[in-house]
C-alpha cells in the first residue's frame, strides 16, 4: 500500500517548519505532493532523466510518501530516504525511488520533500534581525519527518525503533550534517550515506556572501522582512539558479565552491563539520553504511559539451592539495594513466566523495559499527564513457532499473541488483549489510560490481597520498 502526500510539516518562508494543518475525515492520499520550487538540475546529458521532478511545485512542500506491505501492527524495520540533486533541485516522488522492491522484501519506505536552494539554505542570520538558523532550514524539515516517523509509522507497520535514515549525494550529505548536528538522535538506530559524507558544509560569513548576492537579485534589502517576503517564489528559483552559476566565486576557499546552497556551519544546528562532530561522539550508537561510485565525477564531464568540459583540475582541489605542500603532478603519479580529463575526474572524486567517506567511516568507528562500499559496476550507456558514474548505485538500491533504462541500461545485471539491494535491506533490518565491517587497520570495502567481493585497502597509494590534506 502507497500513502502519497502525508504532510509532516508546515513551511512559512524561511521560517522553521511547524506541525501540520490537521483535518477531519479521510484525506485522499493518492497523488504525491508538490515538490520545492526549482529550476530543475541540467548537465547530465539527459541520462539522470528519473530524477527529474515533473509535477507540482509550492513553497510549503513539506509532505512525505510512505511504502508499506500492510498498515498493520507488525513493526517492519523502516527506511527513510532522503533524495539528492545538490540542495536544488529533486523530489521524494521521483520514479526511481518507488518503494515496491523493499516493500516485497519486509521493509516500509518513507520518502520525503523538504525545502531547497534559497528556500531551505539561505544564511539570513547575519542580516535580518531575528533571524536563528535560516541556513539550515532544510535539515530541519529533515528531522521535522523523522519526528513525525518516530510518532507515526507503527500505524503504518512500521517499527520507530528500527530506523534507518538513507540518502544519496545531497541526501548523503544531509545525513552526515544530521549525524554529526545530533538533531536526529533517537529518531534513527542506522544511517547510509551514498557519495556524500561529513565534509560538505559552508562557513557563515561564505553563506552569507551567497545570501547577499541573492537579495541583490531579488531586490531585497538586507533586513526588510516585507520585502524579502513578497519577493515572488519564480524569482527566488531564477536567483537561485543565477547564484549557482556564480557559486565559485562566492564560494572561493570553501570545501566545495561548485554548491551554492549548503549546510551552514552556523553556531545553531552545526557548530563545526559533521564529520569532526561526529568524530566527537555525536552519532554514537548509530551504525553506518558508507560509500561512493568509483567514478563519481564522470556524469559532470559527460553532460557539458564538448568545448565546456573541465579539462582542468577543480581549483578547490589544487588549493587544498598546495596548502598541504603537495603537487598535483605528485597526486597525478598515483592515478592510473589516461587522459588529463580522466585523471583529473578520478582526483576529484577521490576529493568531494571517496576521501570524506572513508573519513566519515574512521569518524564513527570508536562509537558504532561501520561498513564500508564501493560501486564499481559500469553503466553500458553512453558508450561506457559514463563508469560507475555518480547516482549509478541508486536504481540498484531500490531495484529501479526499469525506471532509468537512459541511465542503466535496458538490462542491468540482476546478480548486481539482488547484491546491492539485498545489502540494504539486511542493514535497515539488523544492521549488518553481509561482509566484514570496517576497520582502521585491514580496512575493508565491498565492490559492488562485476564482481563482488571484499577489498582491503583499495587504492592505498591514492588514499596515503590524500591522507592528512582534508583533515
Amino acid at each position: 500500500m502507497v500513502f502519497r502526500a502525508i504532510p509532516y510539516g508546515r513551511a512559512a518562508r524561511f521560517a522553521a517548519a511547524v506541525a501540520p494543518d490537521p483535518w477531519d475525515g479521510v484525506r485522499d492520499c493518492t497523488t504525491p505532493g508538490p515538490a520545492c520550487p526549482q529550476a530543475g538540475d541540467p548537465g547530465s546529458g539527459g541520462v539522470m532523466g528519473a530524477f527529474d521532478v515533473d509535477g507540482p511545485m509550492d513553497e510549503d512542500c513539506l509532505t512525505l510518501d510512505v511504502w508499506t506491505p500492510a498498515p498493520d501492527d507488525a513493526g517492519r524495520p523502516t527506511v527513510v530516504w532522503v533524495h539528492g540533486g545538490g540542495f536544488r533541485s529533486g523530489s521524494g516522488s521521483c520514479p526511481v525511488y518507488d518503494g515496491d522492491a523493499f516493500v516485497r522484501d519486509g521493509v516500509v519506505l518513507v520518502t520525503l520533500n523538504y525545502r531547497l536552494h534559497a528556500f531551505g539554505f539561505l544564511y539570513l542570520d547575519e542580516l535580518f534581525a531575528g533571524a536563528r538558523g535560516t541556513g539550515n532550514l532544510g535539515l530541519g524539515d529533515q528531522v521535522a519527518a523523522l519526528e513525525w516517523v518516530r510518532t507515526n509509522i507503527a500505524r503504518f507497520g512500521g517499527d520507530p525503533d528500527n530506523v534507518t535514515v538513507c540518502g544519496e549525494s545531497a541526501g548523503a550529505m544531509s545525513v552526515g550534517a544530521l549525524l554529526g548536528s545530533g538533531a536526529a538522535a533517537g529518531l534513527c538506530r542506522r544511517a547510509v550515506a551514498e557519495s556524500g559524507a561529513g565534509h560538505h558544509v559552508v562557513s557563515a560569513a561564505a553563506a552569507t556572501r551567497v545570501a547577499r548576492r541573492v537579495l541583490e537579485l531579488v531586490s531585497a534589502p538586507p533586513g526588510d522582512w516585507d520585502a524579502l517576503r513578497d519577493v515572488p517564489a519564480g524569482a527566488l528559483v531564477h536567483a537561485s539558479t543565477r547564484v549557482a552559476r556564480e557559486a565559485a566565486t562566492l564560494l572561493e576557499g570553501e570545501f566545495s565552491p561548485a554548491m551554492a546552497f549548503q549546510p551552514v556551519v552556523d553556531g545553531v544546528m552545526l557548530r563545526e563539520r559533521p564529520v569532526d562532530l561526529v568524530a566527537g561522539g555525536a552519532a554514537a550508537g548509530v551504525g553506518l553504511l558508507v560509500g561512493t561510485c568509483a567514478d563519481e565525477l564522470r556524469i559532470v564531464a559527460w553532460g557539458m559539451p564538448d568545448a565546456l568540459q573541465r579539462r582542468n583540475l577543480d581549483p578547490a582541489v589544487r588549493r587544498v592539495l598546495a596548502a598541504s605542500g603537495r603537487s598535483v603532478d605528485e597526486v597525478a603519479a598515483c592515478y592510473p594513466p589516461g587522459t588529463d580529463l580522466d585523471c583529473h575526474l578520478a582526483m576529484e572524486t577521490d576529493y568531494r566523495y571517496a576521501v570524506p567517506a572513508a573519513a566519515l567511516a574512521e569518524a564513527q568507528l570508536a562509537h558504532a559499527p561501520v561498513w564500508m562500499y564501493r560501486f564499481t559496476w559500469p553503466t553500458p550507456v553512453a558508450g561506457g564513457l559514463l563508469g560507475a558514474c555518480h547516482a549509478l548505485e541508486v536504481p540498484f538500491v531500490f531495484d529501479t532499473g526499469h525506471a532509468c533504462p537512459d541511465l542503466v541500461g535496458s538490462d542491468p545485471p540482476r546478480r548486481v541488483v539482488d547484491a546491492v539491494h539485498g545489502a540494504w535491506v539486511a542493514f535497515a533490518r539488523a544492521g549488518d549489510p553481509g561482509w566484514a565491517a570496517y576497520d582502521a587497520t585491514r580496512r575493508p570495502v565491498m565492490e559492488l560490481g562485476a564482481v563482488c567481493g571484499v577489498v582491503e585497502d583499495p587504492d592505498r597509494e591514492r588514499r596515503e597520498v590524500w591522507q592528512g590534506v582534508l583533515g
